[in-house]
């Protein structure tokens, strides 16, 4: 479980094309205190979100409507936000250069979430 607070007030990115899992992300962020941008179903959507403000974290899917989430994680990863990958994805279909962002496998509980998000948070 993330400690108490930790998300609270932090705008967390969402970006997941399956209806009932960005509702159930969207659910347990809130629930957590976290701001939630999104969920957006579409990549372009969410980079358009983007446009002027930099959320502490993103949890994206890797696929998104048929469109690969790689670009928009490391237009992400660029700016300094931490990433998770929550996708049904084996770990050797993940690109190398992103062998280093936590995977979330789904269906994903929203407890392994919040403590990956805390981590990720939490790093230096």
């Amino acid at each position: 479980m993330a400690p108490q607070g930790s998300l609270t007030g932090r705008q967390i990115l969402v970006v997941e094309d399956d209806y009932f899992i960005a509702d159930d992300l969207d659910r347990g962020l809130k629930g957590a205190g976290a701001e939630v941008l999104g969920p957006f179903s579409r990549v372009e959507e969410a980079r358009q979100s983007l446009q002027g403000q930099t959320p502490a974290a993103a949890v994206l899917d890797i696929n998104v409507a048929g469109t690969m989430i790689y670009p928009l994680a490391q237009e992400l990863r660029d700016a300094g936000v931490p990433i998770l990958f929550a996708t049904g994805y084996d770990v050797y279909a993940i690109p190398k250069q992103f062998d280093a962002v936590p995977r979330l496998v789904k269906p994903i509980e929203i407890r392994q979430l919040l403590a990956s998000l805390a981590n990720v948070l939490s790093a230096p």
